[in-house]
């Protein structure tokens, strides 16, 4: 699945938020404020915590972000598999991309669906990209 230059832009002028789940099925969300593409397939950031979605994508790496354009009713949600890193390649290509380097881990999403978030009858239509 690849990233159009649209979802790309929202990416860049929106706050992420991203959901993990536990090995229970407990879901756990919160903002990612490093959260950046990396390439059209993947998006990086900075794992500064190492709390629960950290725990959760070394169990099971699922996740999905939702990006919202709150004032047009435009956003996208991205479901795919995170892995973490904490070499220093990885850890330097974070600081690169986000501008800070990260404090536990650099986390890599592998993109796997996007989806829509718009209002109106497309809402949650799988995009073919």
């Amino acid at each position: 699945m690849k990233l159009t230059q649209e979802i790309k832009d929202l990416i860049g002028e929106q706050l992420a938020y991203m959901a993990t789940v536990d090995e229970d099925g407990n879901p756990n969300i919160g903002p990612k404020r490093t959260m950046r593409v990396l390439d059209d397939e993947h998006l990086i950031y900075c794992e500064n915590t190492d709390g629960k979605h950290h725990a959760n994508i070394k169990n099971n790496g699922k996740v999905a972000i939702a990006f919202v354009k709150r004032d047009d009713n435009k956003g996208f949600r991205i479901v795919g598999t995170a892995k973490s890193y904490t070499d220093e390649e990885h850890m330097n290509l974070a600081k690169e991309k986000a501008g800070v380097m990260p404090k536990a881990a650099t986390v890599i999403i592998d993109i796997e669906k996007i989806y829509t978030l718009d209002s109106g009858p497309i809402a949650g239509k799988l995009l073919e990209v």
